[in-house]
């Protein structure tokens, strides 16, 4: 039997990296274009929280793949099952990747790494420029990702009224529908 919503564990750690990911965003669009006194407490705050941000998106996966979640509703178009769980797939590989494209690119330009990690990429400056544009691309696509998640979130709260933005809200749940 398939619960009416996500676990409580899954929930949390849901919005926890949705605050994370966005101040994590936002810190990184802010970091490349200041070069102010407080450069260098943005790029250890950005790496602090995307080593964070690793270490609970392979946690949510496990959570993802160890427990039950809620089916979508049975009358969801196949287009929009398809849309819905293509759209989770890259979500959860964007926040996988994210993290260890930042790990790599700091490992190929020599840089420090938070917590003295090894290195997972030979010190290359070629390999970092590169490492460096993906990760900043993928960073937009992370974005775009997310505004179509909460366009989605929405619809179903406003729109078709499904319960689906009920089964990941923090909280106890309420029966009202």
């Amino acid at each position: 039997m398939k619960p009416e919503a996500f676990h409580p564990l899954a929930r949390l750690l849901h919005w926890l990296m949705a605050v994370l990911i966005v101040a994590m965003l936002f810190i990184g669009v802010s970091m490349v274009s200041d070069l102010s006194p407080r450069h260098p407490v943005l790029i250890s705050l950005h790496k602090a929280t995307g080593l964070a941000l690793l270490v609970l998106v392979v946690l949510r996966i496990g959570l993802r793949l160890a427990l039950p979640h809620p089916p979508l509703p049975r009358d969801l178009p196949p287009l929009q099952r398809f849309a819905a769980g293509a759209s989770h797939v890259l979500l959860y590989g964007l926040m996988l990747a994210m993290p260890l494209l930042g790990w790599a690119m700091l490992s190929a330009g020599g840089y420090p790494r938070p917590l003295q990690l090894p290195a997972i990429a030979p010190h290359d400056l070629q390999l970092y420029a590169v490492l460096r544009q993906a990760h900043g691309w993928a960073g937009y696509l992370l974005f775009a990702t997310i505004l179509v998640h909460l366009g989605a979130a929405l619809m179903h709260a406003l729109v078709r009224r499904d319960g689906v933005l009920r089964s990941m809200w923090p909280g106890p749940l309420r029966r009202s529908e």
